[in-house]
């Protein structure tokens, strides 16, 4: 990955989309529930099934022990309910098995641990044990989601033929702590407002300079 590109691909993000929002700064088991519910949906649609679960269920217990149609159903707001129901119960339940009390799951594990914790769950991978980590904790992981991908890849940052996980390992290598957040909520929304999957608004694009697609000029 190039240094110098990628910094001033950073720089341009931040001049059109300004500073972002503040995490949510959830605990980390909701902030993990709630990046399954995420998946191929809308935010929208993931918040009305978070809340929708919340309110069907007294307690994390209780969503681990649920069967699983009723759990699917209780998330069906946020899309494919049936394999996200499997994924949250496989997770809740090996973190139980652990000997890690639900309520109080993540909070005696140190930062430095927590990322083999999560990624050695059922169904948890590198994107979302980094979206745990950097939204709700701080810590400096850069989660990579199809649209920080498909940018990536665009931009020529990483190989065109590189898979998410090596994506973020280069993203992971090469921006600086302290700018991970900022960086990875600006491509997110670059990827959804300009760099669309179908018909990309090149046009309007502030990267155009930088990208392969459309001929790079300067870094400037």
């Amino acid at each position: 990955m190039d240094r110098r590109r990628l910094r001033a691909i950073a720089r341009r993000l931040a001049k059109a989309y300004g500073t972002p929002p503040p995490p949510r700064h959830l605990p980390p088991l909701e902030e993990l529930v709630l990046t399954v519910l995420s998946q191929h949906t809308s935010d929208t649609n993931r918040d009305r099934a978070y809340a929708d679960l919340r309110r069907r269920f007294a307690d994390w217990d209780d969503v681990a022990d649920a069967p699983l149609p009723a759990l699917a159903r209780a998330i069906r707001r946020g899309g494919l309910g049936p394999t996200k129901a499997v994924r949250i119960r496989a997770m809740l339940r090996g973190i139980r098995e652990s000997g890690v009390p639900l309520e109080r799951a993540f909070m005696a594990v140190p930062d430095s641990e927590l990322w083999d914790t999560l990624v050695a769950l059922p169904g948890v991978g590198p994107k979302t044990a980094a979206c745990v980590l950097l939204f709700s904790l701080d810590r400096p992981f850069f989660p990579v989601d199809t649209h920080v991908h498909r940018v990536a890849i665009r931009l020529g940052l990483v190989p065109p033929r590189s898979n998410a996980v090596t994506t973020q390992a280069a993203f992971q290598e090469n921006v600086p702590d302290d700018e991970m957040y900022a960086l990875h909520m600006n491509l997110i929304r670059h990827g959804r407002e300009v760099c669309v999957a179908q018909r990309p608004r090149c046009s309007v694009c502030m990267l155009r300079g930088l990208c392969p697609r459309v001929g790079v000029t300067t870094s400037r």
